[in-house]
């Protein structure tokens, strides 16, 4: 699914360079439940965005299904991430004045699909996220991790290969930060979307089937976790 090699990126603030990654390789599969996990400054974000087609990197290379999106256009990458790729984030990014249904099928309306087919895969979306009776309120109406659920289904929505997910549970208790993380673990069994988790939060740590950590913008270390193996543990991946 995704190939990355050599992977280099660099940032300048004044006359500081801050070497965000400094040569990253690292595979990850069809279906994989992942979490890149690192202090701030760790270049786990720069990652995410990367492999998100949100930045673009200084030396290396990413493949998305044997793709090397390098060679892509802007315009090129922007149809990667729309038909590919769904995003969600720790401050959910929910459009304000729009309900819970019309933000989780905002995405569809950008692909062109009938009104019929945009209503049906809503409905049945929300329904999976939980949220069927409430899906006519607005986000304001709605709790926090209400709000997270809408931005899964909005992700979720265009049956994307990739989800990626910047600090799902920054913004929530402990309690709803676990419901939502379950809720991930169902839909990626169900769906078999990978999905790609930047944290520093060891709760998310502890869900994810796969977990890499970086330091200083170079890979820790790589191993399956516990929750891969139903509860026993697998050794590193190297």
């Amino acid at each position: 699914m995704i190939q990355i090699n050599g992977l280099k990126k660099q940032y300048r603030s004044g006359e500081t360079v801050v070497q965000a990654l400094r040569g990253v390789d690292l595979e990850i599969q069809n279906g994989e439940f992942l979490s890149i996990a690192g202090p701030s400054g760790s270049g786990k974000t720069t990652l995410l965005n990367l492999i998100g087609c949100l930045d673009i990197a200084d030396e290396g290379s990413i493949h998305i299904d044997s793709v090397d999106i390098a060679e892509k256009t802007r315009k090129e990458l922007a149809l990667l991430r729309r038909e590919k790729i769904g995003f969600v984030f720790q401050s959910f990014n929910l459009i304000p004045v729009l309900t819970a249904y019309e933000n989780a099928s905002f995405p569809l309306s950008l692909l062109g699909v009938t009104e019929k087919e945009l209503h049906e895969r809503t409905v049945k979306i929300m329904q999976e996220v939980g949220l069927e009776e409430m899906m006519h309120r607005k986000p304001a109406e709605l709790s926090g991790g209400q709000q997270q659920r809408v931005a899964i289904a909005r992700a979720l929505i265009k049956s994307p290969d990739i989800v990626l997910a910047d600090e799902p549970t920054a913004n929530l208790d402990s309690e709803t930060g676990q419901d939502i993380l379950d809720l991930m673990e169902v839909l990626n069994a169900k769906h078999n979307t990978t999905f790609i988790f930047s944290t520093h939060d060891q709760m998310v740590m502890d869900f994810a089937h796969r977990l890499v950590r970086l330091h200083d913008g170079l890979i820790h270390s790589d191993e399956l976790t516990r929750r891969a193996a139903g509860g026993t543990k697998v050794g590193s991946r190297g």
